[in-house]
Order: C-alpha cells, then sequence, then structure tokens
C-alpha cells in the first residue's frame, strides 16, 4: 500500500474517505458546471466522499478535429476559478502540454495527466514542477507494473503528491477493458482512483465519436470498490444526452447518486 497523499484539505489513501472526483468532461457553461457541482456537494454531504470538482480547458485528444474541445487555457481556467471561489470544492483540470502546468496550478488543487500522454516525461516533470497534486492516469495501452515509473517521474521532481486512476485498457479496436487484477499492484504506486465513466467507453466507436454506455459505470465501479480503490472519478452532466464531450458514458444525476449508494454500501461491507 502506497503512502497517504494530500489533495487540498484531504488525505487520500488507506482508510481515508474515498476521494470523489466528478464533473464535465470539458467546460461548457457556468450554469452547467455550477448545477453539477451543486449536486456533488449535495451528495457528498452526509457520505464518506470527499469531492473535487473536475472539468478540462481544453481536450486536445479529440478523435475528430471538428469537435469541440473546450473554452481554452484563459477563459477555461477563469470559469474554473469561479467554481472554485463560489463552491471552496478543490479542482482538478487535465493539462496537455508543459507550458499549460504552471498556469493551470494557480487554480486546479490536481493537475491531470491524460492517459494517451502518461509516459511524456516533459509533462510529467512540468506538473511535478508545481504545488498541484498530479493526478496520471493509466494509458489504455500500458500495463498496471509500468506505471510505477510515472510516478517515480512526478516523486524525482520532488513532488510527494502523485495519484493514479485506472481507467480501462484497450480490448481489441473501439472497446475498453477493466483488468481488476492490476488493482493492488497500483495502489502499490499510489493512492488508485477508478474511473468509472471512461472505462464504459467504446472509443471512437461512433463515426468518430467516443460511444459507451454509461450503465456500465454502475457496476464497473461496483467491482472497484469490491477489489479496494481510494477515490473514483466520474463525469456527470444535468443533461448527458446534451453533452460536448463524452455524453454517451456521462452519468446524469439520478445515476450519479445510485453510483454512490451503491458504492458506499460495498465499502462499508469490505
Amino acid at each position: 500500500m502506497s503512502a497517504l497523499v494530500s489533495v487540498g484539505p484531504y488525505l487520500v489513501g488507506a482508510g481515508q474517505p474515498y476521494l470523489l472526483i466528478a464533473g464535465n468532461c470539458v467546460v461548457e457553461s457556468d450554469e452547467i458546471a455550477r448545477r453539477t457541482a451543486d449536486r456533488l456537494m449535495e451528495l457528498c454531504l452526509d457520505r464518506p466522499f470527499n469531492p473535487v470538482f473536475k472539468a478540462s480547458f481544453d481536450k486536445a485528444n479529440r478523435t475528430r478535429g471538428d469537435s469541440y474541445r473546450g473554452p481554452g487555457l484563459e477563459k477555461g481556467l477563469a470559469a474554473l476559478a469561479r467554481i472554485k471561489a463560489d463552491t471552496g470544492l478543490p479542482i482538478l483540470t487535465d493539462v496537455h502540454l508543459p507550458e499549460h502546468c504552471a498556469p493551470a496550478a494557480e487554480v486546479a488543487d490536481i493537475l491531470q495527466i491524460p492517459a494517451f500522454l502518461c509516459r511524456q516525461t516533459d509533462l510529467l516533470e512540468a506538473a511535478a514542477k508545481t504545488s498541484a497534486t498530479v493526478n496520471v492516469k493509466k494509458g489504455q495501452f500500458v500495463s498496471p507494473d509500468a506505471m510505477q515509473y510515472a510516478v517515480k517521474k512526478v516523486h524525482e521532481m520532488g513532488n510527494p503528491s502523485c495519484l493514479l486512476t485506472e481507467r480501462g485498457t484497450t480490448f481489441g479496436y473501439g472497446d475498453l477493458i477493466v483488468d481488476y487484477r492490476g488493482f493492488d499492484r497500483l495502489r502499490s504506486f499510489a493512492p488508485l482512483i477508478f474511473d468509472a465513466t471512461h472505462s464504459a467507453q467504446k472509443p471512437a466507436g461512433s463515426g468518430g465519436v467516443t460511444g459507451g454506455d454509461r450503465r456500465i459505470a454502475l457496476p464497473l465501479a461496483r467491482a472497484a470498490a469490491a477489489v479496494g480503490i481510494d477515490g473514483l472519478f466520474m463525469e456527470v452532466h444535468p443533461r448527458p444526452e446534451e453533452a460536448l464531450s463524452d455524453s454517451a458514458n456521462t452519468l446524469d444525476f439520478d445515476l450519479f447518486a445510485r453510483l454512490l449508494e451503491q458504492v458506499e454500501r460495498l465499502r462499508a461491507a469490505r
């Protein structure tokens, strides 16, 4: 089991409440972000979850060039800063380039390294040099054991605050599978977050747009809680069918509440 990691006001690791990272895939509007953040806080009031709001200012890895990427660095960070100021929630956002890291860390408590970029040394080191926690998503093409080297890159920059996130492994073309056998190994390197909604994706499976089935997120999260994790990550939207990114696997507020209820019961039974 890895050491405890600090994330804003929270500790993440064995025996601590689950870190609950939830929000919109990409920054869309203040209204959507605030509704999502408010629901996140409501659901955590009487449950053992420590909430973090997430949204990306830029989704640079969309399959098609004409897909919505977000408002960009300046406007996106300003929108996330408003959510943080209004709600007090810690913030997570993705970074895709080393030069994004310092300005993003002025707002975000967690800088997330996207799965496709989990081996990019310059990006990992730039994120680690900030005061933020670094959350590294396990690449769909990377073994659990190989993720120790991403964690080492962060630690070698003098940053002890690193998380790993499991988000499924490529299974043929256009599908993912979650291999729960690797969870204990991943947790030996850093506290482990399970991304329930990206694990339900069918990448680029719908005419150049990522498909998926949001209902699968619930059994996947239940299994993860039974095996052992330190937190959950999921994308949530008041109207998933209208979401500008990852709409097929994003949870509505009802499914979000049901997932948390089920995971809470399973964790209590371990």
